[in-house]
């Protein structure tokens, strides 16, 4: 069997989301089905890191593909020429981009369709590329894996497709995430929240994310309840807009905000491992990976209470509505004064946590593959 694969999004010490779900799965699945060739497409100079097994062929074409004229052109031209001439039994796209004009069995991972819900928090051109685009990748898709039921649902809504097209592949979680012991917390505290209690935010710093009414609600907490607790912001400022930004500057309690930016995998476990909660509350997710690895470092969650949240999180998050910086506010309280719930959460979080794994992920990714590749 022959599998091309779209890897554009692996690229080192750069990995987000969907660049964390294609190195997870595709380790797993390379270097399970050895009698496989597979072959990797990159727009750009590849680290050796990311060739996980002999079976794995590596070719770059070009351009770069980070704009929208530039995806069209990769996609368009570049990849579907190659599959057009390759001929490969699958073709697939872990970021759910398709090649229309290729002419082979393709397979797109669309995790999310947020920006049918909430088009402006996208960048012009970038919008109209989705909105073009998306739809008739869904339709051209011999089949489509989704990270949750709430998406699975959405793309039927949207794009009218046939919900037996869609399988459902749950996120996991990375090994690293685990308990932290009391020793790294404070030496943690000591380097990232001068010694302070904090909450933390993990990902990338977009409207999307809910970051401004976060800043709100922390405002909210402090004036309610003074105390030295941070919150700690772990991510880059991707789209920081001009209300983002507005909304820190009028921050009373701005001076206790701290910005780490990217982390890398270890440190990032040891400041969530350190956190007095992990405060994930955007308005919308098509999964929400950081509810996982706070879990997995046992910490409790305040998230959101719509989209796939309440899906991944079940009883063991403390659910709350994202348009609301006073319910927010109240969950941080709940959590700062009640080392009950606290323990309560955790001990939920636990066994949670179980039902995921980036095995189980790379499993059920295989088997839409396998079926992929028998459609007629």
């Amino acid at each position: 069997m022959e599998i091309v694969v779209n890897t554009r999004l692996l690229i080192k010490n750069k990995l987000e989301g969907i660049g964390w779900f294609t190195y997870e799965t595709l380790k797993r699945i390379t270097t399970n089905h050895p009698e496989v060739h597979f072959i990797f497409l990159f727009d750009r100079d590849f680290d050796q890191e990311f060739i996980f097994s002999d079976n794995i062929t590596p070719i770059i074409l070009s351009p770069q593909a980070r704009h929208p004229f530039l995806f069209y052109w990769w996609f368009e031209f570049s990849v579907a020429d190659f599959l057009n001439q390759y001929r490969p039994d699958l073709f697939i796209s872990p970021d759910g981009y398709m090649s229309i004009k290729a002419k082979v069995k393709q397979l797109a991972v669309i995790h999310d369709l947020n920006f049918e819900h909430y088009p402006k928090d996208v960048p012009f051109l970038v919008r109209k590329y989705y909105k073009h685009f998306f739809p008739k990748f869904a339709r051209k898709a011999s089949r489509i894996a989704t990270v949750s039921e709430f998406s699975k649902n959405d793309i039927i809504k949207q794009y009218q497709i046939d919900p037996s097209k869609i399988d459902i592949v749950y996120n996991g979680c990375n090994d690293q995430y685990h308990p932290i012991n009391e020793t790294t917390q404070q030496l943690t505290k000591q380097k990232y929240s001068q010694n302070c209690d904090y909450f933390v935010f993990v990902g990338a710093l977009q409207p999307r994310k809910n970051i401004s009414r976060l800043f709100e609600a922390f405002d909210k907490f402090k004036s309610t309840l003074p105390s030295t607790i941070k919150l700690v912001i772990v991510g880059e400022k991707y789209y920081w807009t001009s209300d983002i930004k507005r909304t820190f500057i009028n921050m009373k309690f701005k001076d206790d905000v701290i910005f780490t930016g990217r982390l890398s995998t270890e440190d990032l476990k040891n400041v969530i491992g350190s956190a007095l909660a992990m405060t994930y509350l955007p308005y919308f997710e098509g999964f929400g990976i950081p509810i996982l690895e706070a879990m997995n470092c046992d910490v409790p969650v305040i998230t959101s209470n719509v989209t796939s949240m309440p899906e991944i999180a079940k009883d063991a998050a403390l659910l709350v509505d994202p348009f609301s910086t006073e319910s927010m506010a109240n969950a941080m309280l709940y959590i700062y004064k009640d080392d009950d719930m606290r323990k309560i959460l955790i001990d939920k979080g636990r066994k949670r946590k179980l039902d995921f794994s980036w095995d189980k992920t790379a499993d059920s990714l295989w088997k839409s593959i396998e079926k992929a590749v028998i459609m007629r």
